[in-house]
C-alpha cells in the first residue's frame, strides 16, 4: 500500500509540477476569451468574422496550450445595439463562464460593456470601439483600449486637413457616442488650428440614403465635409456624395475613421486620395506581410484591418499576462497587463498607460490611385508616421480617475 501511495503521490506532483500548476489559479480551468462583434451588419467586415480568426490566431501563435493551458472562443452577434451587447455579457460572465471580451465595435455597446466588466471584476479589451471616454471619464480597472480611438483620429487626419489649407468644415456624423465624440474631438482640433465649423447633421446608424444629409454639406459651402461614420455608413456617405458631385464641386471629403475594407468596397477609383489615420496596415514588413497572408487564407481572401491586428495583438498580451500571473482573475490581469511591456509582431514594442490607453504609433496614409497599385489590397502609401507618445491624447488632459 505503501508503494501505492508514493506512486500516486509522485504522480500528482509531477501533475502539479505541469499543467496542474499551470492552471491552479485559473477558474474552471479554461481561459475563456468572448469575442463580442458586429457579425451582421455595417461594421462586419471591418470587424465580425475577421476578430474571430484574429482571436484563434493569437491562441495558437502563443503556444500556451501546448505548456497545459486551456483556452476556449466563444463569439456573438451585439447587432450594434447596447442591450443587446449588455446581456450578451451578462451571460458570458455570470453563466457561461466568460473571462475576458475583446473588440466590440460600436462605442454605445463597448461604454455599456465596459461598466458591466468592471461590476463583475472580468477584463474588457477593446479593438473595434473608438470613443476616447473608454480611457477619459468612462475609464475602469478593468478595460485596455487597444488600437485606436476618437482622439488618435482627430488630432491625425483633422490636424493634418486643417493645416493644408481644408479650414472651414460640416460634420456628417453617425448619431451615437461613437459619431459624437469623433465630431466632438475633430472639432476641437480644427478650433484649435484656428479653422470654422459651419454646420453639422446627424444621421441614423446604418443609413442607407444621405441624400439630404449632404445636401445640407452642399449648401454649407464648407471646404471640408467632414464624415464622423464608419464601416458601411462611411461608404455609402462617400458614394453617394461622388453622384451629387460634391467633390466635383470644389468640396473635399474627410473620412475620420476608414477601414481597409471600406476603401476595398468602395474601389480606388472612388476613394484615391484620400487622407486616413491607421495605427495598422499589413504591406508594412515582413512580419505584419506574413500574418495577412496566413489570416486571408481563413477570412475569405480578406486582409486584415486594424481592429482585426488590434484584436490579435490584445489576445497575445493577455494570454501573457494570464501565464505571468497563473491566473485570469479579471482586475488583476488588466493591472499585470499595464505592467508588462507589449510586444508582438504587428504592433512591435509597446506600453500601456494607467487610463488602459495601450500606445503604439500612428500612420498618417493616403490611398493610392488605381495606376499606383501594384497587387490586390495593395490600397495605402504612408504620408507620415505619429510618434507613439504624439499619437494618443496626452494621459493627463483625459479626466480617467484612475490617473492621480
Amino acid at each position: 500500500m505503501k508503494i501505492i501511495r508514493h506512486t500516486l503521490l509522485a504522480a500528482a506532483l509531477a501533475l502539479a509540477a505541469s499543467g496542474g500548476a499551470a492552471q491552479a489559479q485559473i477558474s474552471d480551468n479554461v481561459i475563456k476569451i468572448g469575442v463580442l462583434s458586429d457579425m451582421s451588419s455595417l461594421y462586419t467586415d471591418l470587424a465580425g468574422a475577421g476578430s474571430v480568426v484574429a482571436a484563434r490566431m493569437a491562441v495558437e501563435d502563443s503556444g500556451i496550450e501546448k505548456r497545459g493551458y486551456k483556452v476556449e472562443i466563444v463569439s456573438a452577434d451585439h447587432q450594434n445595439k447596447p442591450d443587446i451587447g449588455s446581456n450578451i455579457a451578462r451571460q458570458w460572465y455570470d453563466v457561461d463562464k466568460v473571462d475576458v471580451i475583446v473588440d466590440t465595435p460600436n462605442s454605445g455597446v463597448a461604454l455599456a460593456v465596459n461598466q458591466i466588466t468592471k461590476d463583475k471584476g472580468k477584463a474588457f479589451l477593446v479593438s473595434g470601439a473608438a470613443s476616447s471616454d473608454l480611457t477619459g471619464k468612462a475609464c475602469t480597472p478593468n478595460t485596455i483600449h487597444w488600437t485606436y480611438d476618437t482622439w488618435m483620429l482627430a488630432n491625425g487626419t483633422g490636424s493634418s486637413i486643417v493645416k493644408t489649407g481644408g479650414d472651414t468644415w460640416f460634420f456628417l456624423t453617425a448619431d451615437y457616442a461613437f459619431g459624437l465624440a469623433l465630431e466632438r474631438d475633430t472639432e476641437a482640433v480644427v478650433l484649435k488650428n484656428g479653422g470654422k465649423v459651419l454646420g453639422k447633421v446627424r444621421h441614423p446608424l446604418n443609413t442607407q440614403d444621405f441624400s439630404s444629409f449632404l445636401l445640407q454639406a452642399q449648401a454649407s459651402k464648407a471646404k471640408i465635409v467632414g464624415l464622423a461614420n464608419a464601416g458601411g455608413d462611411t461608404t455609402n456617405s462617400i458614394k453617394q456624395a461622388a453622384e451629387f458631385g460634391i467633390v466635383k464641386g470644389g468640396q473635399n471629403l474627410a473620412g475620420l475613421l476608414v477601414f481597409l475594407t471600406d476603401i476595398h468596397s468602395l474601389g480606388l477609383q472612388t476613394a484615391q486620395g484620400l487622407i486616413i489615420t491607421n495605427t495598422f496596415y499589413w504591406d508594412t514588413n515582413d512580419q505584419t506581410r506574413a500574418f495577412a497572408k496566413r489570416f486571408a487564407e481563413r477570412d475569405k481572401g480578406i486582409h486584415p484591418t486594424m481592429v482585426h491586428a488590434g484584436v490579435y495583438s490584445a489576445v497575445t498580451h493577455y494570454l501573457k499576462a494570464v501565464e505571468a500571473l497563473k491566473s485570469d482573475d479579471g482586475t488583476k490581469v488588466i493591472a499585470k497587463m499595464k505592467e508588462m511591456p507589449t510586444d508582438d509582431p504587428l504592433f512591435g514594442k509597446g506600453s500601456i498607460r494607467a487610463d488602459g490607453r495601450k500606445i503604439h504609433p500612428a500612420y498618417l496614409v493616403e490611398v493610392k490611385k488605381p495606376s499606383e497599385s501594384k497587387a490586390p489590397w495593395d490600397y495605402y502609401k504612408v504620408r507620415a508616421t505619429i510618434p507613439a507618445d504624439q499619437a494618443f491624447r496626452p494621459l493627463k488632459d483625459g479626466e480617467c480617475p484612475l490617473v492621480k
